[in-house]
This record gives C-alpha cells, sequence and structure tokens, in this order.
C-alpha cells in the first residue's frame, strides 16, 4: 500500500513537473526573409528579436532566418499561411500574387517623388487600409520597412530608355513592373532573388534593379558593369504574422511585441538611407562597375517614358488608390 501510494505521488510529481515545463517552453516565432543580415531588413529583424526576447523575459524566443535559408521568395507566403513560419517581411509585390494586386501601386515608377509622400502614405490611413485588406488572407500587416529606392544596372549603360531595347531584365513577379520595364523596351524576366547573382554572371539576364544595399550585399556589382542612378521606384517590405498565430497569442505577448515591432520599424527605417549610402560608396570603390547619375534632361526623359504605367495599371491596383498617392504627393506641393 505504501508502495503504491509512494509510486502513485511520484508519477504525479513527474506529470506536475512536465506540465510545468511545458507552461515555461518559450512561444517561438520563426521570421524567415530573403536578404542577406546585414540589410535595413536583416538589421531591423535582429533588433526586432532583441527586444522582443529581452522585453517578453524570454517567454518568448524569435528565431531569424535570412538568405532564403527556409523559402525563396515564392515559397514564403504560402509558408506563413500554412503555419511553418510565423513572421515574413516581404516586398510589397509579393502581395500582388497573394490576390491584393493593390500593393502594386508601390511598384510604380516615379510614385514617390520624396521621402516625405511616402512616410505620410506608410504611415497614415493609406497604408493603414491597405495592411487590413491582408486579413482576408489569413495574414495581419504589423508594419512597413524601408528599404530604398532603386537604381538599374546591366553590362551596358542605361542613360536613355532606348537604351534598355532588348536588355534581358531581372524583376519580382509584379505586373507593374513588366509594365514599367516593357514601357523601356527591355525583356522583364521574373526570378527569385536568391538566383539574381548566377543568373547576372551567367548571362541568363542582363540587368536588374535594387537598392544599394541589396544589390552590394548580394555582390551584384561584380558582375555588372554599369548601373545609373535613378531612384525611378521604391523598395519596401510588410512586416506580417499568421493571423491565427498572432491573434491566439496571450494578450500582454502580444501587446509586448507590438511595442517591440514599433521600435524595431524606426529603427530600421532610420538606417536604410545610411545603409544605401553606405553601399554605394562601397560599391564605387571597388571600381567593378561605373556609376551613372542621370542628368535633368534624361530623368525627365525616362519620366516621359514611365508615366503612362500609372494610366495602364489603374484597372490592376484601382485608379482611386493611384489617386490616393497623388493626394499625398500634393500635400508636400508635387505633381504627379
Amino acid at each position: 500500500m505504501k508502495l503504491g501510494t509512494f509510486i502513485a505521488g511520484f508519477a504525479a510529481a513527474v506529470m506536475m513537473t512536465g506540465s510545468a515545463m511545458a507552461q515555461q517552453a518559450p512561444i517561438v516565432i520563426k521570421f524567415s526573409h530573403v536578404v542577406a543580415p546585414d540589410t535595413p531588413k536583416g538589421k531591423g529583424a535582429e533588433f526586432f528579436k532583441k527586444l522582443a526576447e529581452e522585453r517578453t523575459k524570454g517567454k518568448v524566443k524569435v528565431e531569424v532566418y535570412p538568405s532564403s535559408q527556409l523559402y525563396k521568395d515564392k515559397e514564403e507566403m504560402e509558408a506563413l499561411q500554412l503555419g511553418a513560419v510565423q513572421m515574413l517581411a516581404p516586398s510589397l509585390a509579393k502581395f500582388g500574387p497573394l490576390g491584393v494586386k493593390e500593393f502594386e501601386v508601390f511598384d510604380l515608377p516615379f510614385i514617390f517623388p520624396s521621402k516625405d509622400v511616402l512616410r505620410s502614405v506608410t504611415e497614415g490611413g493609406v497604408g493603414r487600409g491597405m495592411l487590413k485588406k491582408l486579413e482576408t488572407k489569413g495574414i495581419i500587416g504589423l508594419a512597413y520597412w524601408d528599404n530604398g529606392f532603386k537604381i538599374m544596372s546591366a553590362n551596358k549603360p542605361l542613360k536613355t530608355p532606348d537604351d534598355f531595347k532588348g536588355v534581358k531584365m531581372r524583376i519580382q513577379s509584379s505586373k507593374v513592373l513588366d509594365a514599367q520595364m516593357r514601357a523601356l523596351g527591355a525583356l522583364p524576366q521574373v526570378m527569385a532573388f536568391s538566383e539574381v547573382y548566377q543568373a547576372l554572371q551567367t548571362g541568363v539576364v542582363d540587368g536588374t534593379e535594387n537598392p544599394p544595399s541589396n544589390m552590394f550585399t548580394q555582390k551584384m556589382h561584380e558582375v555588372q558593369k554599369h548601373a545609373t542612378i535613378s531612384n525611378h521606384g521604391y523598395l519596401g517590405y510588410a512586416v506580417i504574422v499568421n493571423k491565427k498565430f498572432w491573434e491566439g497569442l496571450p494578450a500582454d505577448i502580444r501587446a509586448t511585441l507590438e511595442g517591440a515591432m514599433n521600435e524595431a520599424t524606426a529603427f530600421a527605417n532610420s538606417i536604410a538611407q545610411t545603409e544605401n549610402d553606405d553601399a554605394l560608396k562601397a560599391m564605387k570603390a571597388a571600381g567593378k562597375t561605373e556609376f551613372y547619375t542621370l542628368t535633368a534632361d534624361e530623368a525627365a526623359a525616362w519620366r516621359k517614358a514611365l508615366l503612362p504605367v500609372h494610366q495602364d495599371m489603374e484597372k490592376r491596383v484601382g485608379k482611386d488608390l493611384i489617386d490616393a498617392f497623388y493626394k499625398e504627393s500634393a500635400k508636400f506641393g508635387f505633381k504627379n
């Protein structure tokens, strides 16, 4: 009888210990992205990890997987929806193939005449309204993160729209970017970001567009002879989470993570310009790529060739949405 009581008590104690250990196990957030750790997005993800783990006192563990370690461009969104990862920061163009075509408005050439206009959109009602559209896809949008304005690169000089004729240019999967390249006479080629360096190296594509930080960290300047500082388009990201996972978190944990995300967003956006400036300097110093800045007349010719894309894409992204972006520009004295 005593032995039986002891065994029963011991078993109960083991079960209680196991239960306590289970309760103490941290909540794991797998944060996957496709760029290098030393980019604005990579550093933002690591900063969020630091804040989240510190402020939840270990109740949350953030595992960051950069450089397509887990999933490539086309795979990561499905992985998030299935719950295989909990957090992503995809480029805004990725939401078009998902069925939320409105996000491709960010891909329109020369849609942002200044950083002030950009920030007015992403931090205002227009940007918040767009993030809400993701919820029907099982996704919660938490924040917008900058990378920066893009430059064009190729193995020939790209100074005028005519220079693009017949050039094979890698793009993300975006109907707007496809239309942009075709408006210039280029041949757009959709390709995963992780495959671009090799494609440039082997001549599968002739050129591409990227903010300087992406170009530099992926070493694309080693396989591109020319680059034009055009600032024709913007590359940004939305930090997103699996809706079921996020809404299932304890309210206090979720509030803490939201605070950490707000600070990580401010950090990532504050370093984006510096990272791009430093990357451009480093690439110029390497001497493998010749960089060219458009003259005022050349920039005007690019705008004339590319602004018709806005009208062409009205049916896809929504005329009202494009007009809303124009209104944000008008607040700062710009006309489209």
